[in-house]
């Protein structure tokens, strides 16, 4: 079996979590994102992870309603680690040595982020996590995700999503939304695409890292993306 991709970072929302609850995380779908890295990894991929905070709390959002936007933030970061530990134990009971690392230091629960240290772990055929966002209010997920990428010199980012790829406008409100297959990071950005953010958007494209937005809801898909399947929206240069 030839893989397109060595090594990845697999960017995984809070809300991925949830399955079909409104808040919190489905026990069931823990394990079945647990079964699927572990299939990958399995096949010789060093996988990272970036997790983020929705199902628990959401900072843009608490920031609306009064509370201030940095301590929001800060909330935010503290429920990816919560995320963060959850899926570390699940990663484990499925038996693949795993790593949490966080950006905002909390020695009895996860190592502090150091790059060096999360390229080690990933030669060694760990799955590193990484939550508490990138240490600083203001940034999302999406932009640590990128971040860290390239930090640690992933070859792409596997953006999983509940829909299966980019539309041209939210198909559950529009009939006639299509699916874009392809597109560059200034169609994104022009656009106004909800991929990711646009500081996530422009660090991966003064980078040159590529983007796969996929359905994580269908078994199996982000193995069919690291042997080459065409699925879900590329985003790359032009």
């Amino acid at each position: 079996m030839t893989l397109r991709y060595k090594r990845v970072l697999l960017k995984l929302s809070g809300e991925a979590l949830m399955g079909d609850q409104e808040f919190g995380i489905d026990p069931e779908v823990l394990q079945e994102i647990a079964q699927e890295v572990k299939e990958i990894h399995a096949l010789g991929v060093e996988v990272a992870i970036v997790i983020g905070g929705g199902n628990i709390f959401r900072g843009i959002t608490a920031s609306n309603y009064g509370v201030d936007r940095v301590t929001a933030d800060y909330m935010g970061m503290l429920a990816t680690v919560m995320n963060g530990l959850a899926l570390q134990g699940a990663m484990e009971k499925e038996g693949v040595m795993t790593r949490l690392q966080t950006a905002i230091e909390m020695h009895q629960v996860a190592e502090p982020y150091i790059r060096r240290r999360a390229i080690r772990h990933l030669e060694k055929g760990r799955v590193v996590i990484f939550a508490g966002g990138n240490g600083n209010p203001f940034f999302t997920t999406d932009t640590t995700a990128s971040l860290r990428a390239v930090e640690i010199g992933a070859e792409v980012i596997l953006k999983a999503t509940k829909v299966d790829g980019v539309y041209s406008a939210d198909p559950m409100l529009d009939k006639d939304a299509v699916m874009l297959p392809r597109l560059t990071y200034l169609d994104v950005l022009q656009q106004g695409l909800k991929v990711m953010d646009s500081t996530a958007i422009s660090l991966c494209m003064d980078n040159r890292l590529p983007i796969i937005v996929f359905n994580l809801t269908v078994r199996g898909n982000i193995k069919r993306v690291l042997i080459g399947e065409e699925l879900g929206t590329v985003v790359q240069g032009g």
